[in-house]
């Protein structure tokens, strides 16, 4: 029997097989660290061994064996077909339309799929300087669809941002649309309880998936605004045997690899090369 069925899956563990299981076989996927890679990741080792990932560093269809820890780890480089500059990879791949789904995350998000990664607090004096927008903005605004992973809380899903970082849905009711964006915008937020998506017409996220230990009730104590329900609400499958072992085989490579002392070049101190020299 698989080692899989001997623990229960960790809500990251859903969380992650859902996200995978959202992608397909060729899809272009621009991809950002965390959840999201292993997410996009897993699809690769899985279902989808054609997926071509892009990283925000300009490497495209890599393959890495181990997740990276950051878009500059060289894991990335080593196993990409080919890497190009950063301007290219929004310019040629991003801006001109060729990145089918962008996979983001955040440290808020509001009703309406906005997203900020700047500040906790006012921006002029914040609580919290978060690491800033990166590639997001742009990926949200051109990617052709957007996947956001983030655990949920009433301090992460808010009912107003303290700064937008990145835009989804704007208020809603087609104003993305008007704005001139292109994309569909963030077409599921994978949560640690369950997923959101748009509603057809108000685009206000809504629950329309729980996991199978989840509930209702949970996931509105955990979102900032009164969180609607889908007229029908999937039951989401309990990640697989072959998921789970696939997944947790590669975050143990990624622990060992990341375990290992890094080995610095043989050097000369300065004092040596004087005295050589004299």
């Amino acid at each position: 029997m698989s080692s899989a069925f001997a623990t229960v899956a960790t809500r990251d563990e859903w969380m992650t097989v859902t996200a995978a299981r959202m992608l397909w076989n060729r899809c272009v996927c621009f991809v950002g660290i965390g959840l999201p890679s292993a997410a996009c990741n897993l699809a690769r080792l899985t279902h989808a061994p054609d997926i071509v990932l892009v990283y925000e560093s300009g490497t495209i269809g890599t393959r890495p064996d181990v997740l990276p820890l950051s878009i500059g780890d060289g894991e990335l480089a080593d196993t990409a077909a080919c890497v190009v500059s950063l301007p290219d990879v929004f310019a040629y791949y991003l801006q001109a339309g060729r990145v089918d789904v962008g996979f983001l995350g955040a440290a808020q998000i509001d009703r309406f799929g906005n997203l900020n990664s700047t500040v906790i607090g006012p921006y002029e004096l914040p609580m919290t300087r978060l690491p800033g927008a990166g590639g997001a903005p742009e990926i949200a605004a051109h990617a052709k669809q957007t996947f956001v992973m983030l655990k949920a809380s009433p301090r992460s899903c808010v009912e107003r941002l303290d700064f937008r970082t990145t835009t989804g849905f704007v208020e809603g009711h087609g104003a993305r649309a008007r704005s001139g964006l292109r994309g569909t915008g963030p077409r599921a937020v994978i949560t640690d309880f369950g997923v959101l998506t748009p509603h057809p017409d108000t685009e206000e996220l809504q629950l329309s998936a729980l996991f199978a230990d989840a509930s209702a009730d949970e996931a509105r104590a955990a979102i900032g605004w009164p969180l609607r329900l889908a007229d029908d609400i999937d039951l989401l499958a309990a990640p697989t045997a072959l998921e789970l072992d696939t997944l947790r085989a590669l975050k143990a490579r990624t622990r060992e690899a990341h375990a290992r002392p890094v080995r610095l070049p043989a050097w000369t101190p300065v004092t040596d090369l004087a005295t050589e020299r004299s």
